[in-house]
């Protein structure tokens, strides 16, 4: 081929799908034309389910050409790219089977990333991750508030330092976030109620109260405060999300996690994060679609705010 300006079909559900929603790669942080940027971060090592995860960033990217062929996302009235302007920084690079280098090589990106004004998006992986993007994310902002979508607390003092279970516990003893600040929608697994730091709506409670009672709880919680968006696919119920890596049963729609999501688009939220989405045992893309899809609701959220 000797053309080097070959035109690419952003568009297109076939055709060149190597970047989220077809967005050019870049990591040129000093372009004041870009707003956001969407990153890969693909580990799963603190896995205790199914492994699979660290595939979830590029199974996340091709789902999204499912995406690319809207000019408006319902039920959103502008063109996202009308008020919003963003690339792929591609995935972190780190020494596989290194836990240590890769907590340091995203956190690292996710402070530069934000110090340069930029929004973050992340694709995990396994939740793990979440830790060394709070990190990077606090050098900027300060302590945070999180909003945590999950079947699990994720609050596990665990032996095993790397593990996807104990985020939550050791992230507030690092100053990285403030519980008493923090909410966590869809929990369905045992915790420890008494000493619970976090506020919890419960998934019996989230399906059964309404969008507007949940975004009421939501806003309460964490004010005007800066606030870091985790979600993890698992809190969707495995109908809506099987390719994951500890499924339980139970869990919340994709429509209702959309609506409440539009319900927070005007709160402080900082840096989100889409992880468990583990390709290998995901029916039809349903998992990598929904990770895709609430990426994308998460970047509307913030064009909405200008």
């Amino acid at each position: 081929m000797t053309d080097k300006n070959v035109p690419v079909d952003d568009t297109s559900m076939f055709s060149n799908v190597f970047s989220y929603m077809g967005l050019p790669f870049s990591r040129d942080l000093d372009d004041a034309s870009i707003d956001a940027v969407v990153m890969g971060v693909p580990y799963d090592l603190g896995t205790s389910g199914r492994a699979g995860t660290r595939s979830g960033p590029n199974a996340i990217r091709q789902a999204s050409a499912n995406l690319r062929w809207e000019e408006k996302r319902w039920p959103w009235t502008f063109e996202l790219g009308s008020r919003l302007k963003a690339a792929d920084y591609g995935d972190i690079q780190f020494m596989w089977g290194d836990s240590d280098d890769m907590l340091a090589q995203v956190e690292e990106h996710a402070a530069k990333i934000t110090a340069a004004g930029k929004m973050l998006v992340s694709f995990g992986g396994d939740h793990f991750v979440t830790l060394p993007l709070l990190r990077g994310h606090a050098k900027t902002h300060g302590k945070l508030s999180l909003i945590h979508f999950d079947a699990h607390t994720d609050t596990y003092d665990e032996e095993e330092k790397y593990n996807h279970g104990c985020m939550f516990f050791r992230a507030p003893k690092e100053g990285l976030i403030d519980p008493s600040r923090s909410i966590q929608i869809g929990i369905r697994t045992d915790y420890d109620q008494p000493n619970h730091e976090f506020q919890v709506i419960d998934a019996h409670q989230a399906n059964e109260q309404s969008v507007a009672d949940t975004v009421a709880s939501i806003r309460r919680r964490v004010g005007d405060n800066p606030t870091y968006l985790t979600f993890d696919i698992d809190c969707l119920d495995p109908a809506y999300a099987p390719g994951t890596g500890t499924p339980v049963v139970g869990g919340m729609t994709t429509s209702k996690v959309l609506q409440i999501l539009q319900g927070i688009a005007d709160l402080n939220i900082v840096g989100f994060d889409v992880v468990e989405v583990s390709p290998a045992y995901d029916n039809a893309n349903i998992t990598a679609l929904a990770g895709a899809t609430l990426a994308l609701q998460f970047l509307y959220m913030r064009a909405s705010r200008g």
